[in-house]
């Protein structure tokens, strides 16, 4: 968005009177509602499922690409379905081996002013649209037994930490989180540990337990193979 644009945007919220503001933001309520109404009762009845977040960059002919489709065709084979932000990039990547493997296939799109278009393999009936960021967030982790975060950018690092700090916190099951690609992450769990732990004593030790991180396709699946066997969850098949 160019300096010309954001003046545009200025200047039409000036125009409008505080109470113009405060009724919109109340009839907003029905809206939220009505995405979340939405979202529980399409995503209630997917089955165990595992999310992919990556960036929507990615190209098809990237190596990450590559292995998120591999990661998601993998899960699939293994009794879980996949749910992505329903774009191009990882996200496609995800969809696109759920796809391939005859797997559970779920979008949660969001309107954006650049990148974010539903990619063509989703399931019809599990395509969402959502005009929420954090109505979508909920959906990623109420219906989701764990997190694929593949490389990516500000957004992707939203979702890892929202998914972390809810299982911090307890307000979710400890599902796994897998960091795939020891490459990126490990300048971010270097300044976690020497940081956040070390320095500022903003973490714990045992926090640094709430994720892995992996290389290959079949490392990031068998972290959900030992989950599913330990909780029984019933495949998607």
């Amino acid at each position: 968005m160019t300096l010309k644009e954001d003046k545009k945007i200025f200047e039409k919220l000036k125009q409008k009177t505080w109470n113009e503001i405060k009724t919109n933001d109340s009839w907003a309520i029905f809206k939220i509602m009505a995405e979340f109404v939405n979202g529980y009762e399409q995503l209630s009845r997917i089955g165990p499922c595992v999310s992919i977040f990556g960036s929507a960059r990615t190209k098809p002919e990237n190596s990450n690409y590559l292995l998120a489709e591999e990661i998601a065709f993998k899960l699939t084979q293994n009794g879980f379905g996949v749910v992505t932000g329903g774009g191009p990039g990882i996200m496609e990547a995800g969809n696109k081996g759920a796809f391939r493997g005859n797997g559970v296939s779920v979008g949660l799109n969001i309107e954006l002013p650049f990148e974010q278009h539903f990619n063509p393999y989703i399931d019809k009936d599990k395509n969402l649209e959502f005009d929420y960021f954090f109505v979508r967030k909920v959906m990623f982790v109420k219906y989701s037994q764990g997190f694929v975060v593949m490389p990516g950018g500000f957004g992707t690092l939203d979702e890892l930490f929202e998914a972390l700090t809810l299982i911090q916190t307890e307000k979710i099951g400890r599902f796994p989180i897998v960091l795939v690609g020891s490459e990126f992450w490990s300048g971010l769990l270097d300044w976690i540990k020497s940081t956040l732990l070390k320095k500022y004593k903003t973490v714990s030790e045992e926090n640094l337990d709430l994720f892995s991180i992996v290389d290959t396709a079949d490392e990031a699946v068998e972290h959900f193979k030992e989950f599913y066997s330990v909780y029984s969850l019933k495949p998607n098949f």
